[in-house]
């Protein structure tokens, strides 16, 4: 049976809302979409709820006419501005020598205790990159085989609790339900990043309209993320400044003159701020040098982030460049000088079906991952916000007993104790002995004001039979 689905890409420039069809084979076929301008977001984080959710609501309400449903619940990306991360470990012993879906969740639900997570924080993602089996490492799928001992290396993604519960008010307050949560940052890379640069190594650097991500997948999962709230919006503001023209010149500028390659002396005539009815000359030549400047340093900084990681070195596949910012012209030949000996490429979200042509740009790559994250593209094992933990294998497995994290106690699925058959039998004779004799006088008291009008009744109920 199909599953229709609502993802929400909740950027700094721009809110994105598509409905989807999932087939049972996974396939994904985009209905309707919904694009509005943000409101209330500086730097990915919200600073206005109202105006936050008037926006989102206004997305899904354009998707929903299109796609003709009346979805209400969605999975939503959260921005990396919100996100730490650290990493743990985790080891549990097999008791019985196979390894199930059971203690699979065991050892990464002890990865995350711990971790000790700070009490202020909530968990966003638990992705692990690295299972050992006995003393066997770096082993990919650890289920069904045998072994003893199991441990696990995990990234834990996080954010405040005031951050989440932001984010989960414009989304509500926009009629919507929150039914999944992805870092920004992951769900790009899920729409960019092949099975082959996994593999590798590659870093994902999305270059949205105020602030760039950046992504390192090493293996089996994302091993680093940073942000930097520095983006394409940044170079429309340095424009507009550095040639006295509105911003929205400014804009347009950008998107025709910005060309990292070719310098020009041509001059063009522009409105000067607060007096539009005068024009400046400008050179194209200044227009290049802002734009160059803004994007040199925004890279230069993802460049000292990356070799913080420690991973550099281990990039085999490069660095895929995505977001809107990858648009201006020589983007990818700016970044192969600054990323000198890697192979550098731009990443656009995979085709999909019903997917409408001003969809099919680098700056929908998030919204794209999320609906792919929502058909199950996303780490083989992970452990999401409500303490699920997701996997493509065809078994269902009892929660696990109580785990404390920080100050919050995360629930079981299911409490229901076990019963022997001898218990069920005499449980289900007693109720066949209760359901044949009823008597009025172990009926429950209701309360000083109804107790003598329920005496009366009594009376007369036992004097009639």
């Amino acid at each position: 049976m199909n599953t229709t689905v609502l993802a929400i890409d909740i950027g700094s420039t721009k809110i994105c809302a598509l409905i989807a069809e999932i087939s049972v084979n996974q396939e994904i076929t985009i209905e309707g979409h919904g694009i509005a301008k943000s409101q209330g977001i500086k730097k990915g984080a919200i600073i206005n709820i109202e105006l936050t959710s008037k926006a989102i609501r206004k997305a899904v309400n354009d998707a929903k006419r299109i796609s003709g449903s009346n979805i209400t619940s969605a999975t939503v990306s959260i921005s990396n501005s919100y996100a730490k991360s650290l990493n743990s470990t985790g080891i549990v012993n097999i008791s019985n020598k196979d390894i199930s879906i059971k203690e699979i969740k065991r050892v990464m639900q002890t990865a995350l205790y711990n971790a000790n997570i700070p009490k202020e924080y909530d968990v966003v993602h638990v992705l692990p990159y690295n299972f050992r089996v006995d003393d066997q490492d770096f082993i990919e799928d650890p289920f069904g085989m045998s072994a003893s001992r199991m441990e696990v290396d995990v990234n834990i993604i996080m954010t405040q609790k005031s951050n989440l519960s932001n984010l989960k008010k414009a989304v509500r307050s926009a009629g919507i339900e929150i039914e999944g949560i992805v870092l920004s940052g992951y769900a790009s890379a899920i729409a960019t990043i092949d099975e082959d640069e996994k593999e590798l190594g590659v870093a994902l650097m999305d270059l949205g309209g105020q602030t760039s991500n950046l992504v390192v997948h090493l293996g089996n999962s994302i091993r680093y993320n940073d942000f930097l709230g520095v983006g394409s919006n940044h170079i429309t503001n340095d424009l507009s400044m550095a040639l006295h023209t509105p911003l929205q010149i400014a804009e347009q500028v950008k998107i025709h003159y910005g060309n990292m390659l070719e310098n020009s002396n041509e001059l063009i005539e522009l409105p000067i701020i607060g007096d539009e009815d005068n024009r400046n000359s400008v050179s194209l030549d200044i227009v290049h040098s802002v734009i160059y400047s803004r994007v040199e340093e925004a890279l230069m900084i993802l460049a000292k982030s990356l070799d913080k990681s420690n991973l550099k070195d281990q990039l085999g596949a490069g660095i895929i460049l995505t977001g809107g910012m990858t648009k201006l012209k020589g983007i990818r030949e700016l970044t192969q000088a600054i990323f000198s000996n890697m192979s550098i490429r731009i990443g656009q979200p995979e085709n999909i079906n019903g997917l409408f042509d001003e969809l099919k740009d680098p700056s929908f790559a998030t919204v794209i991952g999320l609906l792919k994250y929502k058909a199950g593209e996303h780490t083989l094992y992970e452990v999401d916000f409500q303490q699920e933990l997701l996997h493509s294998k065809d078994i269902h497995e009892d929660s696990l007993v109580d785990i404390k994290i920080g100050n919050s106690t995360h629930l079981k699925a299911n409490q229901t104790s076990k019963q022997t058959s001898n218990e069920i039998t005499n449980n289900r004779q007693q109720d066949e002995q209760a359901s044949s004799t009823i008597s009025f006088d172990t009926l429950p008291d209701l309360g000083n004001d109804t107790q003598s009008q329920f005496k009366k009744l009594t009376n007369w109920a036992k004097q009639l039979f």
